[in-house]
């Protein structure tokens, strides 16, 4: 059975889940109190509705509860319905809710509703470009959750031609390998601990915000 997943908000971020999800497969139902953001994407995802979602009746009518997931996506023009349509959500027993926010008491006020996930698209983009741009080794950042990102490394010239093991790089940086790849190619590898870097290998690391980039200082 195709996952259900319910979207409220339809700006730029909101719209965008929507339609990638529903391009994966999900059956998607995308909800905004404009209609022509409605329109926009409503032959790009299961069903388009045009409703105001702090209308709690409205909103039940859709039911949430029943849904694999809800996603708040409302954006900058609507943070007090964001807060209220959230509200209503957990009231209404969604099984997983995740929720947009746009500053860092929004973020609070989110949680503390019960989001099961808050995430701010705008300032994890920005983190990932400044990174990008600070480090020349870095390709990208993807915050997982709070606390843990995977970050994208060129290999640094001090690793070329030394194995994994040898380099000891979760002891001395306190970060691991999950991944090596080529800048060549899409294939990537679960390394084992006799994996010799080779100049134009990419490193995908785990670790704690900033790590690989005072990693990245110490070796470069």
């Amino acid at each position: 059975m195709r996952r259900q997943v319910l979207v409220l908000g339809l700006g730029q971020f909101g719209a965008a889940v929507a339609v990638a999800l529903s391009e994966q497969g999900v059956d998607v139902l995308a909800v905004d109190s404009d209609a022509a953001r409605v329109r926009a994407v409503a032959d790009l995802v299961t069903e388009a509705v045009c409703l105001d979602a702090t209308d709690e009746a409205a909103l039940a009518a859709l039911g949430p509860a029943d849904r694999d997931l809800c996603i708040c996506a409302i954006g900058n023009d609507g943070r007090e319905a964001s807060i209220v349509a959230s509200a209503l959500l957990k009231q209404m027993g969604v099984k997983r809710l995740i929720a947009r926010a746009t500053d860092p008491i929004h973020e609070r006020i989110l949680t503390l509703l019960g989001a099961d996930e808050v995430v701010n698209p705008e300032l994890a983009f920005a983190g990932s470009l400044a990174s990008r741009l600070a480090h020349a080794h870095i390709r990208s950042v993807t915050p997982v959750r709070r606390g843990l990102v995977l970050t994208e490394v060129a290999a640094p010239s001090s690793f070329i031609g030394r194995n994994l093991a040898a380099l000891e790089i979760p002891r001395r940086f306190g970060v691991t390998v999950v991944a090596v790849g080529r800048v060549d190619a899409e294939v990537v590898d679960v390394p084992r601990g006799d994996r010799i870097i080779q100049e134009g290998d990419l490193l995908l690391i785990a670790a704690a915000p900033g790590v690989v980039q005072a990693m990245l200082e110490k070796v470069s």
